[in-house]
């Protein structure tokens, strides 16, 4: 058997993550690799600490990318701060909250579940009923942007709930950090994840996270070793500390890193709020071009992620078979959905590099054209021009 090297196809990717990477990260990747304790590199590693407090917008000295995705993110907060017999509320209102609940599981901890409908947000009257019920809760867990789902949940308030009642907060912001705000010291949140193939459009692999002092204090008086070697934070802060001496802990992916350097460099030069404000003025042009072809939302207005859009798919429509026809015949990707919204919803990402007008335009165009085909009761011809009416 003869092996050649791997040409990908050219895609438009607008699913649920990865999302389409600038050629200027894609670039930083190819640059020469050096060692992981190289000065060079160190100096490097301090600005994307520097860059990612910017993009979760804290000044929480432990905040840097762990070495692995946004799972390995949730993982690591969860792992830290959890210890057998700690109570943990774990909001569950999609796929990543049942994660969450997972992960307290294998910690040993006790998770109390809050649950609310797949396409609903968090209910913080449940919360606190929740926590008035359990006084000994140490964690509130929640997801700010539910992936599975397109629903965003309230962080100012759940995180407010939980200091008013002396627990720690855990948010997973995989899918929001520089696709909306994402306030980490105005909210008070102590632990917090994210992946850099989301908004933050570079290649997957990495996991932003930040800890308060008040978990870091937690941390520290740990009565048990964390359950993961190379996830402790005790010992990863020794390599991603300060100053110029670091220790040995593992072989960071510099290539990688050079990547998410570079697109917080891009994240920074265009501005956090400027970032926000592209997300949902293209999010609004895809609205209204869906909704006048005749498609709707699974989501309220109120809740709706403008990053990642949640449809219902039209009456009789063959879902797998008209995201196949978009990826073979216009290279678009669009996302299924998962859990209870399975064959329901296609999901239908604006994040980072995705999230432009040239790529509603193509979204509106190529779903249109293969709705008509299939015969959906949809209206042609109203869908572009209702959005450039929001975006020029």
């Amino acid at each position: 058997m003869t092996f050649q090297s791997f040409n990908p196809p050219l895609r438009t990717l607008m699913g649920p993550g990865p999302s389409d990477v600038h050629p200027r990260v894609l670039s930083a990747m190819a640059r020469p690799t050096v060692g992981h304790l190289d000065p060079s590199f160190i100096g490097m590693m301090d600005e994307v600490k520097t860059l990612l407090q910017y993009a979760f917008q804290t000044e929480n000295p432990l905040t840097f990318p762990v070495s692995a995705p946004g799972s390995a993110g949730m993982e690591t907060c969860f792992a830290n701060l959890i210890e057998a017999g700690d109570k943990v509320i774990v909001c569950i209102n999609g796929v990543f909250g049942m994660r969450m609940k997972e992960n307290v599981e294998r910690c040993g901890g006790i998770p109390i579940v809050v649950e609310d409908a797949w396409g609903r947000p968090v209910d913080a009257n449940k919360v606190e009923d929740a926590l008035k019920k359990n006084p000994d809760v140490k964690i509130v867990a929640f997801v700010q942007a539910e992936t599975s789902t397109g629903v965003h949940s309230d962080p100012a308030v759940l995180c407010k709930l939980a200091q008013n009642y002396g627990a720690l907060s855990i948010v997973d912001a995989v899918t929001s950090v520089g696709g909306m705000p994402v306030l980490v010291d105005e909210w008070g949140v102590d632990a917090i994840y994210s992946g850099t193939q989301k908004c933050l459009s570079c290649v997957p692999g990495l996991s932003p996270v930040t800890f308060s002092p008040r978990a870091m204090e937690v941390m520290k008086q740990r009565k048990s070793k964390v359950q993961s070697w190379f996830l402790d934070m005790n010992l990863v802060m020794g390599y991603w500390g300060e100053g110029k001496s670091r220790s040995y802990h593992h072989t960071a992916p510099v290539n990688t890193l050079y990547a998410l350097h570079e697109s917080l460099v891009m994240l920074h030069n265009e501005g956090i709020e400027n970032a926000w404000h592209r997300h949902a003025k293209n999010h609004l042009a895809l609205k209204v071009g869906l909704e006048a072809m005749g498609l709707r939302f699974a989501v309220d207005e109120a809740h709706r992620l403008p990053q990642l859009n949640a449809i219902v798919i039209p009456e009789g429509v063959d879902d797998a078979k008209l995201r196949s026809q978009a990826l073979e015949r216009f290279g678009l990707e669009i996302g299924a959905g998962l859990g209870a919204f399975a064959g329901k919803i296609w999901r239908i990402g604006l994040m980072g590099q995705s999230s432009s007008p040239r790529h509603v335009i193509m979204c509106l165009t190529v779903l249109e054209s293969l709705l008509s085909d299939a015969k959906a009761d949809i209206e042609c011809g109203k869908a572009i021009d209702a959005a450039q009416k929001i975006l020029f």
